[in-house]
């Protein structure tokens, strides 16, 4: 007899053979990109490849029977794109510090992190087995999120550096808190608006220009807490100078609330605050000041030869010029020479060591990385996942826009990371960890349903109420 939960028989494949098979592309793509650097830099084999790719391959691989095991409903490409992602970015990363004066650890320390990277994915899948749960604890994540934008602020371990103040130190190591508190920051949203969803489209307050009705707000006390936890960490983000965050919270909290409300006037009322902070900031701040100057009057010399001037966009701008089509290859170009040519201009390192061709090819990874988030929320049906879903599939796509921007003068730098390309940490951890939630979230959505109980044992059976009424009318 089969047990009344088993999912219906002819229920669509998992797709996990097909996972397994794109891995394996993904990770003799990354290995083979690794060997060519090499030969190129060196004319050897990198140091310590076996013991690298073994331990890459085999948490990979880890991963990918974890996600058979405890996901197997989950879609079956996040995990071969991220892989790949977090391939190229290791050798890219490797490839820099061999060719130029890169920190000589970044590397190593670099793989360490792609390891906890991919052991934090098995964690999520582990530990959340039901993403709905995630909806219970809104004001708790609201805390979480304020308590890790705030930490850096602290006087023992928070680190300053380069005119913001968004890192800590312990123990030797440095991790930048407000990568985690989106993450956090996402669940509270999510949860909040989907509590108050019905509330927040509904019961309006009109604003009027004489008889004209301009637009509607929702009604303070249902707005109250979600403003009061989005102000302070606005706030506290901007007096640690960490305005690229900020700039990505505001994004990302009015996209979401845009989404669970479908108010348009919310896209009006966001540009003209956003526009009125931006002004206020270009005021009370130098720094920022410095970097609307470096992005209006690039090609100055007056600005170009200035201590923390306009040098690094320039030749930002140069090597992915020299890339060209094909790119210039880990032996020669200027990439190696940029100051955090392995962060913040991770991209245009890949521009110009694989061309034109392999920036889009890269670029195309990650927008196809965040379609699956957006299919993932499209094919949701429960308002909580739906809405994390497009949350997380924003936060990415805003960062790959504001870097890609940023680096090609059509907006100032904003010092943000490349999900899955950029050295550090944090900024790599937090990634690996938003692909366990989808594949949790995939898998909670991809599921079949069960098989009605009257359809077990081989067809149709008949209630008892029914064989009662039937025996009554004999």
């Amino acid at each position: 007899m089969t047990h009344p939960r088993e999912t219906n028989a002819h229920s669509p494949p998992t797709r996990r053979t097909t996972e397994l098979l794109l891995l394996i592309v993904a990770i003799g793509a990354a290995i083979g990109g690794f060997v060519l650097a090499g030969f190129e830099l060196t004319g050897s084999l990198p140091p310590y490849l076996g013991v690298c790719a073994s331990l890459f391959v085999g948490l990979a691989l880890l991963a990918h029977v974890a996600v058979r095991l405890l996901a197997p409903w989950a879609d079956p490409l996040l995990l071969p794109i991220a892989t790949l992602l977090n391939g190229l970015g290791l050798t890219v990363i490797w490839g820099l510090h061999t060719a130029g004066p890169q920190q000589p650890g970044t590397a190593p320390r670099q793989l360490l992190w792609s390891l906890i990277g991919l052991a934090a994915t098995i964690v999520v899948l582990l530990a959340v087995r039901e993403p709905r749960r995630l909806q219970r604890y809104p004001y708790l994540m609201a805390v979480c999120a304020i308590a890790l934008i705030a930490s850096p602020i602290l006087p023992v371990i928070g680190i300053e550096n380069y005119g913001a103040r968004r890192w800590i130190g312990v123990a030797g190591f440095t991790a930048q808190p407000s990568e985690l508190a989106k993450i956090v920051g996402v669940i509270f949203l999510s949860s909040y608006l989907v509590i108050k969803r019905d509330v927040l489209s509904l019961a309006a307050r009109r604003v009027m220009i004489g008889p004209v009705k301009v637009f509607t707000l929702p009604r303070l006390r249902d707005m109250g807490p979600m403003i009061v936890a989005w102000s302070v960490a606005i706030l506290l983000l901007v007096g640690t100078r960490d305005l690229g965050t900020s700039l990505l919270l505001f994004a990302l909290f009015l996209a979401m609330l845009y989404v669970a409300t479908e108010r348009k006037s919310w896209i009006a009322i966001g540009l003209a605050l956003f526009l009125g902070a931006a002004y206020v900031a270009w005021l009370t701040f130098w720094h920022v000041q410095q970097r609307v100057t470096i992005w209006l009057d690039a090609f100055e010399p007056r600005v170009y030869e200035a201590t923390g001037g306009s040098f690094q966009v320039v030749q930002g701008l140069f090597a992915l010029a020299e890339g060209g089509l094909v790119g210039t290859g880990f032996g020669d170009g200027r990439a190696a020479q940029i100051f955090a040519a392995d962060s913040d201009y991770i991209l245009v390192s890949v521009g110009e060591k694989f061309g034109l061709a392999g920036l889009m090819a890269v670029v195309v990874l990650l927008a196809l990385l965040v379609e699956r988030g957006y299919r993932i929320a499209l094919a949701a049906r429960e308002p909580f996942i739906k809405i994390m879903a497009f949350g997380f599939a924003f936060l990415l796509a805003f960062q790959v826009f504001v870097v890609l921007a940023g680096v090609t003068r059509l907006i100032p730098l904003t010092g943000m990371t490349t999900p899955f390309l950029s050295a550090g940490g944090s900024s790599l951890i937090s990634s690996w960890i938003i692909v366990g939630l989808w594949l949790r979230m995939s898998d909670s959505v991809r599921r079949p349903a069960p098989t009605p109980p009257h359809e077990i044992d081989g067809g149709p059976t008949e209630s008892l109420g029914a064989l009662a009424a039937q025996h009554s009318t004999r």
